[in-house]
């Protein structure tokens, strides 16, 4: 228990509940724009809970989402913009790590629209050299497709700085990609990455999850989502958060009642992802601290 990684839960919705702003296609970037203290105060808050890791509001920050947007040119600024609230919040806490977050290129859970390979990997590849001249480590996150882990290859391991994969998972079966395509595919392609992780999707596909990535040499582990269904409506083009909702069956103690199960199957990295708030990471820290 001792050797458990404590990662912090999820900043979009956190932002959304917590600005009053209404939901955009930009999602956490757009509530950054306008209330860039909030990301750091949620950091701050994580870190408050146990958390040993802030990871970064870049999640969203690629160049498709801000063109429609007409806010390309800040491409740059705001991957800028985000890590230093996440670099601020851990120096005002006094210790912790940053994780430069990169998210899926077109959108989330959708192997549908990733880019061709070779335009993939040019895109990855610019996030990762903005994030990594200041952050500890990336997190590839929400990886649903075994294209989408052959671009990210490709794009950030050849990076001097650790790299963690983080792959989402069908809510149903958790030894397949949300593409349906089997998780151990991705993972074997994956080889050189500090960590393999599965993430934002529902608890209970995280332990056959955890039995396909354990398989491998690298450290592993989950961080889950806390939503009643990825719905056909989140799936759209250009969706926002209103067409998800979170599950009233997941407070603090039962999402960490799950986290300690993947503990027993060997997991070292945990966490959460949407609708997981810094309550369900104080109380999965009490447990870690209890358990020692």
């Amino acid at each position: 228990m001792s050797a458990v990684t404590l990662l912090d839960g999820g900043m979009g919705q956190e932002l959304v509940a917590r600005s009053g702003l209404p939901p955009t296609p930009l999602w956490s970037t757009d509530v950054m724009r306008q209330q860039p203290q909030l990301v750091r105060e949620i950091h701050a808050d994580f870190f408050a809970a146990g958390a040993q890791i802030a990871t970064t509001n870049t999640y969203a920050i690629h160049r498709d989402r801000l063109v429609r947007a007409r806010l390309e040119d800040q491409f740059e600024a705001l991957h800028h913009l985000a890590i230093d609230q996440a670099i601020a919040a851990r120096e005002a806490f006094g210790s912790g790590r940053v994780a430069g977050a990169i998210g899926p290129l077109g959108a989330s859970y959708r192997a549908d629209v990733h880019p061709d390979h070779i335009a993939a990997v040019a895109l990855y590849a610019e996030v990762a050299a903005i994030l990594a001249p200041r952050c500890d480590l990336l997190i590839a996150e929400t990886i649903a497709s075994v294209a989408q882990t052959r671009s990210l290859v490709e794009a950030v391991l050849p990076l001097n700085l650790p790299v963690w994969f983080a792959f989402t998972v069908d809510d149903t079966d958790g030894s397949r990609l949300r593409s349906g395509e089997p998780l151990a595919e991705a993972v074997a392609i994956s080889d050189g990455a500090t960590a393999v992780l599965a993430n934002c999707s529902a608890p209970e596909a995280m332990p056959a999850a955890l039995e396909v990535l354990g398989r491998g040499r690298a450290p592993f582990g989950a961080y889950a989502n806390a939503f009643t269904q990825i719905t056909n409506d989140f799936l759209a083009d250009a969706s926002t958060v209103d067409a998800l909702s979170a599950r009233r069956d997941m407070g603090p103690q039962i999402y960490a009642d799950h986290v300690a199960r993947w503990i027993a199957q060997g997991a070292t990295i945990v966490g959460g992802c949407c609708e997981v708030g810094p309550a369900h990471i104080a109380a999965i820290a009490a447990q870690l601290k209890e358990a020692a």
